[in-house]
């Protein structure tokens, strides 16, 4: 038997919205892997995948700091790669948990590329995104006909932001809580504001729906929120 990397996307937040062959492959696993920021205690990936795990299953969390050149490695991040890569040299069923979908925006992207050259067999299992949790929630069409949808990662170049804030029909911005009052303005000037809705915590206890983002306040934003806009619309925000 050879050790297997699998990259799981458990979703937006809400444990029932994890695919059935995630829940699956969370089952069989030998060691769950979990993926947490210096800020925090706790995995939010791991809380999410938590009810599906079982009690024999080893779990590990690992801290991967936020790095704003991806190429250059931190020492952090090239002593995960050796962790998870000697469970696979154990031949240990390995299971990486990633919020949304491993494929978008996420730590696993960069995990996968580390232990690519290693040789080890690597699957992905899709997750539900935090903004198509939000389309549902709300019963509000993300695009429709011959639109266009940009998913945006609010923390890039201004000027891209305002090339793309003139543009598209439809927006997800992600990232939200670094710089959310510079969105707030951009909305604004592109005239925007009164048809962009911010969902914090989408599905999870202390969920948000924010549809007045001018007068929302000035409390810290929540690490999981996402703002959707869309240009023109025919349909109201159903909270």
């Amino acid at each position: 038997m050879k050790g297997i990397l699998y990259g799981v996307g458990v979703g937006p937040g809400d444990p029932e919205l994890l695919t059935i062959k995630a829940v699956k492959v969370i089952k069989k696993a030998d060691v769950v892997v979990a993926p947490k920021t210096e800020k925090k205690d706790i995995s939010s990936a791991l809380s999410i995948a938590k009810p599906y795990i079982k009690k024999s299953t080893e779990i590990i969390e690992l801290t991967f700091p936020m790095l704003l050149n991806k190429e250059k490695i931190s020492a952090a991040w090239e002593d995960n790669k050796r962790i998870i890569v000697n469970l696979l040299r154990q031949e240990k069923r390995v299971v990486f948990v990633t919020l949304g979908d491993p494929m978008l925006y996420s730590t696993f992207i960069y995990v996968q590329r580390l232990v690519a050259e290693y040789g080890y067999p690597i699957k992905v299992i899709p997750g539900i995104t935090s903004f198509s949790a939000i389309g549902s929630r709300l019963n509000y069409p993300l695009a429709e006909g011959s639109d266009t949808l940009c998913i945006v990662p609010a923390t890039i170049d201004e000027k891209k932001l305002d090339e793309l804030l003139s543009t598209s029909n439809n927006l997800v911005l992600l990232k939200v809580y670094k710089n959310f009052n510079k969105i707030v303005k951009k909305l604004n000037k592109y005239q925007l504001i009164n048809n962009a809705v911010m969902v914090t915590k989408c599905g999870l206890e202390g969920e948000r729906i924010i549809t007045d983002l001018k007068n929302k306040g000035s409390e810290e934003v929540n690490y999981l929120s996402t703002i959707i806009v869309r240009r023109y619309t025919k349909d109201k925000i159903i909270t």
